[in-house]
């Protein structure tokens, strides 16, 4: 599989939904596969919260593929043989594009807590302007799961034309109390860390020492993403092997886990990123500019294709089957799909158990 990663820097400003503007901005990508000569075998590929635009493949010097390796690649369901794949790293995330940590051009120091609010509308607003800049007017398809999947339902609603078939796996219409309030956990942890400094930590510091308020905001993520049959079978009531049963602070297994993944997790992640895209995930409401959900959706001209996870604990099935019953409802009901995965992995099924969906999106991809 040909992979190539590339910035792409625009200097002509972005006018947020805010009514804020970033004068200029840049937006780091990667691409899978060959395009063809008129440009019609595009698919598009959105990334969730911690995820980047290094969605697919390895280099030679890393332990882990892309993260939707398991989805995107040769002789896979979006082959590369067949399709030519972007994915972009959105814009206020921690991995390339402009972020937080990024020059503001009209002060030359960086943006920290200065940087605008973004909606998903402002991701896919940017990321549709380096699609122009590449000469790519449509795409074959959109796909995207949880926050992905917000970008993805963006797409077919305020980008109508852009794509023949859109792919929202895991992701919801707007996001609810229940969600808001897992990521106020890591809003509050973060923002009264002493080590935060108000916004003006030392990265290096962070890189050498780590955020304890991030870490902790990550383990409430990671437990909200996951589910509590798959933390019963995967740990049970097992004790951590080096501690003592009646040791204050001797952990089970499942303490160890959630210490090992969250305090890893700030020497990688800004956590001024988690904090604008937490809330940039909060504000999502797909009816947000119209008086309705329904008036929203009744711009959908692509196929919708809609898919959940049984134990979704993040974005329960039945917020899509909200979006299948509006879609229904105002008569475009030739126009979704709508498939529950019977999963055992929580909210990350979308991108562990890609076995049990990924023939779905060959038939749809190539029957549509």
């Amino acid at each position: 599989m040909k992979i190539e990663t590339k910035v792409a820097k625009f200097d002509e400003p972005l006018y947020l939904e805010s009514g804020r503007i970033l004068e200029s901005y840049e937006l780091i990508y990667e691409t899978y596969g060959e395009l063809n000569e008129d440009k019609s075998n595009v698919i598009v590929v959105c990334h969730a919260l911690a995820g980047s635009h290094h969605a697919a493949g390895r280099y030679a010097d890393e332990a882990k593929p892309g993260w939707w390796d398991k989805l995107i690649g040769d002789g896979k369901a979006i082959d590369t043989t067949k399709y030519f794949v972007i994915c972009s790293n959105n814009i206020g995330s921690t991995f390339g594009s402009t972020n937080a940590l990024s020059i503001d051009p009209s002060t030359n120091k960086e943006y920290r807590l200065k940087f605008p609010i973004l909606t998903i509308s402002d991701i896919v607003k940017a990321q549709i302007n380096l699609y122009k800049s590449l000469g790519i007017e449509k795409a074959k398809a959109v796909v995207g799961g949880s926050m992905g999947g917000m970008q993805a339902l963006c797409y077919s609603i305020e980008f109508p034309d852009f794509a023949e078939q859109v792919f929202a796996l895991a992701t919801t219409a707007y996001t609810r109390p229940w969600a808001i309030a897992i990521n106020k956990i890591a809003i509050e942890s973060i923002r009264h860390d002493p080590v935060f400094k108000d916004g003006f930590y030392d990265k290096d510091d962070l890189e050498a020492q780590g955020l304890p308020g991030l870490a902790i905001g990550r383990m409430a993520g990671l437990i909200a993403y996951l589910s509590p049959n798959l933390f019963n079978k995967k740990f049970g009531r097992d004790y951590a092997r080096t501690d003592g049963l009646y040791e204050l602070f001797g952990r089970f297994e499942v303490e160890r886990y959630l210490e090992y993944n969250a305090y890893s997790f700030p020497k990688i992640f800004d956590p001024l990123s988690y904090l604008y895209i937490c809330k940039t995930m909060n504000i999502f409401d797909a009816g947000r500019n119209e008086d309705t959900l329904e008036n929203s959706f009744q711009k959908v001209n692509c196929k919708l294709h809609l898919i959940s996870f049984s134990d979704d604990m993040l974005f329960f099935p039945d917020e899509m089957e909200e979006i299948r019953d509006i879609m229904e409802k105002i008569g475009k009901g030739d126009q979704v799909t709508y498939k529950m995965i019977e999963s055992e992995s929580g909210h990350d099924s979308f991108l562990v158990e890609v076995e049990k969906f990924d023939e779905y999106i060959i038939d749809l991809l190539e029957n549509k």
